[in-house]
């Protein structure tokens, strides 16, 4: 139980005109295994609505080797790997049926306080999870981004029901569709690796507007060799605060 194991098949909708899986997909597949290992190890919805709380994920690193592609079955492993400062942090891969690793990632979830609307420690409220000490699909931790310098606007869209799940703002995966639908026509489709960072920085709700603010990111020689391009993105709420930063690396 202190790995959840599931066996996938990459599906007709989770991937794009090349065949392979997209962003959201994948995303939506690391979501749905979250939430099933939390219920499983005894903190998920239900618990959780007793003490009037909820988790909340915050932070992000997923970095693609090869993209899956269409029917292809692989392996989606999930577990939570410790808990830092007020982070519960959970690591993901998917791997091929030889064993390769696809897919890596890790996450930062908070724990919130509904009534308050503020963060809890996880560990000192009483949420008890494995460690899984020594086993880490990344060896750094989820990243916080600042906002991109001399961005410009990409466009604006306004949340509509499609994008609003339980919990009554914007799914998480959501945000990485909308990424998706404002970088460059082809950019996803031609790569064959991928590292995507993003913040969840404040929530978003039905009818709220977002405007897009995109700019490059400029390499150092060890990302060069790595990486062909990059990007990052901010989206800003009508009263200019940010709701989200993400930055697209891809190869």
């Amino acid at each position: 139980m202190n790995i959840l194991s599931e066996n996938i098949t990459v599906g007709f909708t989770d991937v794009d005109p090349s065949g392979r899986i997209t962003l959201f997909s994948l995303f939506d597949y690391f979501q749905k295994a979250s939430i099933k290992h939390a219920e499983m190890l005894g903190v998920g919805r239900e618990y959780l609505k007793a003490r009037v709380q909820v988790w909340v994920l915050s932070r992000m690193s997923v970095i693609i080797e090869r993209r899956p592609a269409l029917d292809e079955k692989c392996v989606l492993n999930t577990w939570p790997r410790s808990f830092e400062k007020l982070f519960a942090i959970r690591d993901y891969d998917i791997k091929d049926t030889h064993g390769n690793i696809l897919v890596r990632g890790r996450s930062g979830w908070l724990l919130l306080d509904i009534e308050k609307r503020r963060p809890l420690r996880p560990r000192e409220s009483g949420v008890e999870l494995p460690l899984n000490e020594g086993l880490d699909s990344l060896d750094f931790a989820p990243l916080g981004l600042n906002s991109p310098q001399q961005a410009e606007k990409a466009g604006e869209r306004k949340t509509v029901y499609s994008d609003i799940d339980f919990n009554a703002h914007v799914n998480n995966a959501r945000y990485i569709q909308w990424l998706q639908d404002f970088l460059p026509a082809g950019t996803l489709e031609n790569a064959d690796s991928i590292r995507l960072d993003i913040n969840y920085l404040n929530e978003l709700k039905q009818g709220d507007i977002v405007s897009f603010y995109s700019a490059q990111i400029h390499l150092d020689k060890t990302e060069a060799k790595i990486w062909r391009n990059a990007l990052s993105f901010e989206g800003r709420k009508e009263d200019g605060e940010a709701a989200f930063r993400a930055e697209v690396r891809i190869s």
